[in-house]
């Protein structure tokens, strides 16, 4: 996978942290951020708050490349950002991200 270039990258958390198809919260510079393993070992990052209720994305439920918002059960699909129905319907923001000596890094504009 090609790594996309940012402006600057930040290290969100260790690698091993997350298990395979799940997510975890990050919060930088006042902004929250969700990181998700897949289960091909790809790591993706996405704004962490649902972009219909602001709920931390970190608390939903993961599952085929899908993130579940826990509040109304609005999904996303975490590697393009696209929001998958009612009751979302604005995608989430996307982020590069990359692996190096066992920590996530992800880009940030």
């Amino acid at each position: 996978m090609p790594t996309a270039i940012a402006a600057s990258w930040v290290e969100a958390c260790a690698a091993d942290e997350i298990d395979e198809e799940d997510v975890i919260r990050f919060d930088h510079a006042g902004r929250t951020f969700a990181i998700y393993r897949s289960p091909d070992d790809d790591y993706f990052a996405t704004d962490g708050l649902c972009t219909h209720e602001k709920v931390h994305l970190a608390d939903g439920l993961v599952m085929d490349n899908i993130i579940e918002c826990p509040k109304h059960n609005g999904r996303f699909d975490y590697t393009t950002g696209k929001a998958k129905g009612a009751p979302v319907c604005v995608d989430l923001k996307t982020y590069p991200v990359r692996v190096e000596g066992g920590k996530v890094l992800i880009g940030l504009d």
